[in-house]
């Protein structure tokens, strides 16, 4: 259950580098009303933060009397404190999200990043319920993991930044390292490593598997590259946090078997001794991190309520 305890609803936004996704959740977690806007990151971070506000503003005057409000943002997060320190795709620095909204909208305000808050939509109604120890990883545009450990999200604001591991590509990445997962593995360097090995013009990983289904023998090193970082980058987190179950989300996981099998296959060559986990596809898809945030509105209701179980 996601709305509060009196049944009202709650509001959640996702605010995404490309795209702003918000909904109005009842109190079962079902989905009432559904928006989308884009995020006038062109138009620098001050437009972004301004943006965000409106679109809760949106929500609120479609939602019947909501309780509480929940936002995640991407980059770094400080959870607790309320405050996106820092976003390379946005460029803001120290937004004190929860102080603004509160102050705006005069209701409880659940803040966070927006991965973890997918990982806590998984962790609590998808594809990792029941498990406690779980990496959630979603691989898109970037790459990053929520990761529960003993039954408890890790909320560190600099943790889960697994796709800087260095696996020893030599590729140059965004963050100024090299060597990065993410310059291999991520949707977006999947497609710049074809197109820069071809001359091509592959929008994204989704092309370069069509590519390599017709036989195109670039496009199958692209992906046996990526498939061997990913395989890496996971075989020393096993190594030291020993994951039961890894949930991958994004858009990667949407190649199926094709991601799944050859990836099993691999880190099951990598691991020794250690215990191989699980690995199982996400359930709630792009709606996990505004679930999550709609879980998060919830926590912010019952915050004064140490007794009450915040998903009775």
């Amino acid at each position: 259950m996601i709305g509060s305890a009196d049944g009202r609803p709650v509001v959640a936004l996702d605010v995404g580098g490309t795209a702003m996704k918000g909904a109005v959740l009842d109190h079962d977690g079902q989905t009432m009303d559904l928006h989308r806007w884009p995020t006038p990151r062109a138009a620098g971070p001050d437009a972004v933060v301004a943006a965000a506000l409106e679109a809760v503003a949106a929500l609120l005057q479609q939602a019947d009397g909501a309780a509480a409000v929940g936002l995640v943002v991407p980059g770094l997060v400080d959870d607790r404190g309320g405050i996106a320190i820092y976003s390379e795709n946005i460029r803001w620095r120290d937004v004190p999200f929860r102080e603004l909204v509160a102050d705006q909208f005069g209701l409880p305000v659940g803040f966070g990043h927006d991965v973890r808050a997918g990982g806590l939509a998984e962790h609590t109604l998808g594809a990792a319920r029941g498990c406690d120890d779980v990496l959630f990883l979603p691989i898109g545009t970037g790459v990053s993991g929520a990761m529960y450990v003993g039954g408890r999200l890790i909320e560190n604001e600099y943790a889960g930044e697994i796709g800087h591991i260095d696996v020893g590509s030599g590729e140059a990445c965004a963050c100024g390292a090299t060597g990065c997962l993410e310059a291999i593995a991520s949707g977006a360097s999947i497609a710049k490593r074809y197109n820069r090995a071809t001359d091509g013009s592959a929008a994204g990983a989704k092309e370069v598997l069509e590519l390599m289904a017709a036989g195109d023998e670039v496009a199958t090193m692209v992906w046996d590259d990526a498939i061997n970082a990913l395989a890496r980058a996971l075989a020393t987190y096993t190594s030291l946090l020993a994951p039961e179950l890894v949930v991958i989300g994004g858009g990667l996981s949407g190649a199926g078997r094709t991601l799944f099998e050859p990836l099993r296959r691999r880190l099951d060559e990598l691991l020794v001794w250690q215990r191989t986990p699980r690995m199982v596809a996400a359930q709630l898809g792009e709606s996990a991190a505004c679930l999550g945030a709609g879980l998060l509105a919830r926590q912010a209701i019952a915050h004064d309520l140490p007794s009450q179980s915040i998903f009775q």
